[in-house]
């Protein structure tokens, strides 16, 4: 075969998926050049297409929390090169502000149709608001499956299978590339990462 043409569709449909699957997890390797948290992005989409929506939508906030986490931590002259971080420090609204502060581009951490994200993001106790990032994680990532619960044939028909997240977790991805793009033009311009 010297040409394209000598190849079935059925091939070059398989090649073109192919290639644009590697480059989906492809690009969190290249904009973010962090196997200390690249990887949960990689697993994630890796999870996710494959129907394994728990595990990846699981694994996408990790990514977003560890990358967080990370890039604070080295963003601080006194911990650029320590390899030990607090473990309290989780995904929540304190930490995408200190990530703000660092000049971080967390607005790219909104889902989609969030428009309230920065109020919510300022938003203090008694009457603080968590970003849907953070509600999303508290939830996913202690089992609180609720909200993703069908009930579309009534009370008494509800059921929740890992379907159920197939919306956000495309939402999600979504999210995650654009943070994965911003964060890593951050990490480059102002860590030398």
């Amino acid at each position: 075969m010297t040409e394209d043409t000598d190849l079935s569709d059925d091939i070059k449909q398989w090649m073109a998926a192919s290639a644009a699957e590697h480059e989906e997890r492809y690009q969190f390797v290249r904009d973010l050049q962090a196997a200390e948290f690249h990887w949960f992005f990689v697993q994630g989409v890796q999870a996710i297409r494959s129907g394994l929506y728990v595990p990846g939508v699981s694994s996408l906030l990790n990514g977003i929390e560890a990358s967080l986490r990370v890039t604070v931590a080295q963003s601080t002259d006194a911990q650029r090169d320590s390899d030990g971080m607090s473990p309290y420090r989780v995904l929540s609204n304190v930490l995408i502000t200190q990530a703000e502060d660092a000049g971080m581009p967390i607005q790219l951490l909104a889902l989609p149709g969030e428009q309230d994200f920065l109020a919510k993001l300022r938003s203090e106790k008694p009457n603080r608001i968590d970003v849907e990032v953070v509600r999303l994680r508290n939830n996913i990532c202690h089992g609180n499956v609720f909200e993703f619960i069908n009930r579309d044939l009534g009370p008494h028909n509800a059921f929740f299978t890992p379907e159920c997240l197939r919306d956000i977790a495309e939402a999600l991805l979504s999210v995650s590339h654009e943070w994965a793009e911003g964060l890593g033009v951050f990490r480059k311009n102002v860590l030398g990462r």
